[in-house]
């Protein structure tokens, strides 16, 4: 059977606007939840120890099991997803009630938050695969593109709110209250997903569950390396997670804070606006849908490279010598921009993937390239950041290297990518 006559029969018995909105509003608490508790396990850890050192080494190995997400891709393909989700959000649940426990009867210790945080990074490695497998589903193929808009729009609108809220209300309530409401976030989304149905055909397994799965994840591998247009995807995804990632969700925080010594309130400003920016981004990618091809990403590619000059007039000492809001102005008239076409670029190749990609496989082969994604991205930080380190009176080097850099990369993507038919 091929690709769209497996999906054609999934989608025969199903109700695409009820159970996806379901399954969005029950990600969207259990995003917002788990977000609150690692922010404010994160402000609890630095008040009880005074150490930012050690939270970011808790906090960096809570983020190795990301790496398992293939594990959980080839989990989702076996297994009813709708089921996983209920299971994994209910599993969250119960480890903040002992949490909670832990913390009516004393105060834990480091390794104690360590090993929530660990445990939740699992669960979400395990998560995240089953969610993203399952908008194909759900959603008619001319709208997965908005469908992913949304769920990229939730994780996005909560990176905003979520300091807001937590830094207004945390020394008011104190972590306690913060670890119940996220109790009650999972069991309230595992809740919500009891009543989606999700389109279901179960397989022959010829092995034991370990040995199928990792049997499954294997073919997974083998399927989006021989798969060319998905191999391409991966490829792209990774080296623009690696060039240009960077300058967003690192350049930007130290040029603004270090470079620039913008206050509170004009930082605040310039990383709520390209937060929004990304927001905007994936609440619209619908409206770019027929404009949006891979043989044309290269023309994205030249735009991002094009509005990074204005981000390297900004940096250089002629234009800082007008003052901070000239040099602030123009260094955002690039970012804001580029934020938004990074968020596009990501949602609309992840679309392309899963529409390109059976069932059956569906899970592995967008958990494979969302770990080769999170990968790539932490390289590109170290790296990126250090290069700044070493630029510290010429951050405008990097960021013009940078453009240089992706214009290279356009041009690669447009003599591979030209002869892709969609």
């Amino acid at each position: 059977m091929d690709k769209k006559s497996d999906k054609k029969r999934l989608f025969s018995d199903k109700c695409c606007s009820k159970d996806f909105s379901l399954m969005i509003l029950g990600q969207t608490i259990s995003i917002l939840g788990s977000s609150l508790l690692r922010f404010a396990l994160s402000l609890y850890v630095l008040d009880i120890t005074g150490r930012a050192d050690l939270f970011a080494t808790i906090f960096a190995i809570s983020n190795i099991p990301r790496l398992l997400m293939p594990i959980g891709g080839a989990i989702a393909d076996r297994f009813n997803r709708r089921n996983l989700m209920v299971i994994y959000d209910f599993s969250s649940s119960f480890i903040v009630v002992l949490l909670f426990l832990l913390m009516s009867t004393g105060n834990p210790s480091i390794i104690v938050i360590g090993a929530v945080m660990i445990l939740l990074s699992i669960i979400s490695s395990m998560y995240t695969p089953a969610v993203s497998a399952s908008v194909p589903l759900l959603i008619q193929e001319n709208k997965i593109e908005s469908a992913n808009g949304i769920v990229t729009a939730v994780q996005a609108l909560s990176d905003v709110t979520v300091p807001v809220i937590g830094g207004l209300f945390y020394h008011m309530m104190g972590v306690t209250a913060f670890v119940i409401i996220s109790g009650i976030a999972f069991s309230l989304s595992a809740v919500m997903e009891i009543f989606i149905r999700i389109p279901f055909i179960k397989r022959r397994q010829k092995w034991n569950i370990i040995k199928t799965i990792f049997t499954d994840m294997k073919e997974g591998f083998v399927y989006a390396i021989k798969e060319p247009f998905i191999l391409k995807a991966m490829i792209l995804a990774a080296l623009i997670n690696l060039i240009l990632s960077p300058v967003i969700f690192v350049g930007t925080p130290i040029i603004l804070r270090v470079t620039m010594q913008s206050t509170d309130v004009m930082y605040g400003v310039g990383m709520g606006l390209i937060n929004f920016a990304a927001i905007l981004g994936a609440l619209t990618i619908g409206f770019f849908t027929k404009s949006l091809k891979m043989k044309l990403t290269y023309r994205w590619l030249i735009a991002i490279a094009l509005l990074l000059v204005p981000v390297t007039l900004s940096l250089m000492p002629f234009v800082v010598n007008f003052g901070y809001y000239p040099a602030f102005s123009l260094f955002m008239f690039g970012v804001i921009p580029i934020s938004f076409i990074l968020t596009l670029l990501s949602i609309f190749v992840i679309s392309k993937v899963q529409k390109k990609t059976s069932n059956e496989n569906l899970g592995k082969v967008m958990a494979i390239i969302m770990a080769v994604a999170h990968c790539t991205t932490p390289i590109g930080q170290v790296v990126y950041g250090n290069i700044l380190e070493s630029f510290q009176t010429q951050t405008y080097l990097p960021i013009l290297l940078t453009s240089f850099t992706l214009l290279a990369l356009a041009f690669v993507a447009y003599r591979v990518l030209k002869n892709d038919e969609e």
